[in-house]
């Protein structure tokens, strides 16, 4: 992957959320559908937006989220690796675990580098008028550690009636960690929209 890629959604969707990722050059590297009104949670990542070729799956051990695991098997069946959400931990600073396929100690830490924004945003959002102005002044960013060592962040950036986000790469992740941690990102999106 050529980075820094680019994360953009739709705001105004009724039915599912899509989001597309896109490369340095403008290549797509993948394409996400989640449908609404599931028991529980599960996301198709496609490697275009006509859906001819599943990349991967993400699917939740538990219909509530508070503390779920999200696991990511390939178009095989094979697990890739999985996302933990620390409920408590998360309730002001978004927290969450990253994992190795079938293993329970994390790999990588992806934290909220500065929650205030994202309670803003949050905030101001749902006041009228005031709330499509937002997404150009308050981004927030959330950062993949492992140990002491950032190896990559997604930034909101400004956008109008659109998520627009922002991967960098700035360790040295294998491309399968770099797999794992991108599908992480694209659940932790997912789920730090639902907060606000």
């Amino acid at each position: 992957m050529d980075f820094p890629l680019q994360l953009r959604f739709k705001v105004l969707t009724l039915f599912s959320q899509k989001a597309t990722v896109t490369d340095a050059n403008g290549q797509f590297v993948c394409f996400l559908k989640q449908r609404s009104f599931r028991f529980r949670e599960k996301v198709e990542v496609f490697a275009d937006p006509e859906r001819s070729q599943l990349l991967a799956t993400i699917s939740a051990d538990r219909i509530l989220d508070w503390s779920a695991r999200y696991t990511f098997h390939d178009a095989n069946g094979q697990e890739i690796g999985s996302v933990g959400r620390k409920g408590g931990r998360s309730l002001w600073r978004a927290h969450y675990e990253v994992f190795n396929p079938g293993d329970n100690t994390p790999d990588f830490t992806i934290r909220e580098e500065n929650p205030w924004k994202k309670f803003l945003d949050g905030f101001l959002g749902e006041i009228p008028v005031v709330g499509f102005f937002t997404g150009f002044f308050l981004h927030p960013s959330y950062v993949a550690t492992r140990g002491t060592q950032e190896s990559m962040r997604l930034t909101k950036e400004p956008a109008f009636l659109e998520g627009k986000f922002r991967f960098d790469k700035l360790g040295d992740p294998s491309p399968r960690e770099e797999l794992n941690l991108l599908l992480s990102f694209l659940m932790l999106n997912i789920l730090e929209k639902r907060r606000g």
